[in-house]
C-alpha cells in the first residue's frame, strides 16, 4: 500500500513561511515525477507545483511562482515545498503526489498523479 506522509502546515501570518514535507517509500519516490496541489474551501482543488524525478526540471502555478520553491531529496524519498511571502489567500489543504509514470517530468493535471497524501492545512491570517 502506498503511503505519502505530509508534515509541515500550520497557521502563519500574512508573509511568513512554511514548508511541507511530503515523505514515501523508495519504491514509490524514485524515478517518479511529484507534484504538490491545494485546495481551498468551496474550490476546486489546484495545481501548485510539480518536480521531476530527477529534481532537475520543477514547475509553478503563476499564483505561487517567486514565492514558493519545490524541492526533492532522494536519498531520504520525500519532496518539499517552501513557502514564502505567504498571503490569506493561500489557505488551503495541500496535498502532494506521486506521478502516474516513471521517468517523467511532473504535471499541473491532477489526473496524471496515482497516489495522494492526505493533506495537511495550511491557514494563513491577515
Amino acid at each position: 500500500q502506498v503511503q505519502l506522509v505530509e508534515s509541515g502546515g500550520g497557521l502563519v501570518q500574512a508573509g511568513g513561511s512554511l514548508r511541507l514535507s511530503c515523505a514515501t517509500s523508495s519504491r514509490t519516490f524514485r524515478g517518479y515525477a511529484m507534484g504538490w496541489f491545494r485546495q481551498a474551501p468551496g474550490k476546486e482543488r489546484e495545481f501548485v507545483s510539480a518536480i521531476d524525478w530527477s529534481g532537475g526540471s520543477t514547475m509553478y502555478a503563476d499564483s505561487v511562482k517567486g514565492r514558493f520553491t519545490i524541492s526533492r531529496d532522494n536519498t531520504k524519498n520525500t519532496v518539499y515545498l517552501q513557502m514564502n511571502s505567504l498571503k490569506p489567500e493561500d489557505t488551503a489543504v495541500y496535498y502532494c503526489a506521486v506521478s502516474g509514470r516513471k521517468w517523467n517530468s511532473g504535471s499541473p493535471l491532477a489526473h496524471e498523479y496515482d497516489y495522494w497524501g492526505q493533506g495537511t492545512q495550511v491557514t494563513v491570517s491577515s
